[in-house]
């Protein structure tokens, strides 16, 4: 992006397209914002001056946030470049935005003599081993999962997983909670 033009230009495109996406008409959404149709028109258009008093309205009854409105694309909106966050015996690596519904996360768990923990929260969880071997614990079940399985599970059973015979690399998603859950234990 080369500017503020650039920019602008930028914000009357989302907006325009976020109303076509949305299905309102300008008379719809001069509804919902106590704006005229025609201003909306002249904003989407470039024809009027991008001012606070008109696109905090237009933001809220496109249920758009500002930063969204006038955030410049890079790559760094499809790319992730994960950072390595170390916690004794695992290591995570964030795989999604920290602003979405569900979370990817890469884990490798090291071998360890420390004392399993269960823990449960609502959801579920699922995860692949992408290498080594992994130990399941649900309640008082051992499952072992091999490189290339996957396994989903309801985490209101206490759960836990573990390293088998070396280190364990996996891909897990969870939702919310289980962020909270695994993440920051």
């Amino acid at each position: 992006m080369s500017g503020v033009a650039d920019v602008e230009a930028l914000a009357r495109s989302r907006l325009r397209s976020m109303r076509a996406t949305l299905g309102y008409s300008l008379e719809e959404l001069a509804e919902r914002t106590n704006l005229s149709p025609s201003t909306i028109s002249r904003i989407e258009t470039g024809k009027r001056t991008l001012s606070l008093d008109v696109l905090v309205p237009l933001a809220n009854a496109l249920q758009l946030s500002l930063d969204v409105l006038f955030e410049a694309p890079t790559d760094d909106d499809v790319v992730i470049r994960p950072v390595a966050h170390h916690s004794g015996a695992r290591t995570t690596w964030p795989l999604s935005r920290p602003d979405g519904r569900t979370v990817a996360m890469k884990m490798r768990f090291e071998p360890s003599e420390a004392p399993l923990s269960q823990r449960v929260h609502p959801g579920h969880d699922w995860f692949l081993v992408l290498e080594g071997r992994a130990r399941l614990w649900l309640g008082e079940r051992q499952i072992d999962v091999n490189a290339g399985e996957a396994a989903e599970f309801a985490t209101m059973v206490p759960h836990a997983i573990t390293a088998l015979d070396g280190p364990v690399e996996l891909i897990m998603i969870f939702d919310r909670d289980g962020q909270r859950a695994h993440v920051h234990q």
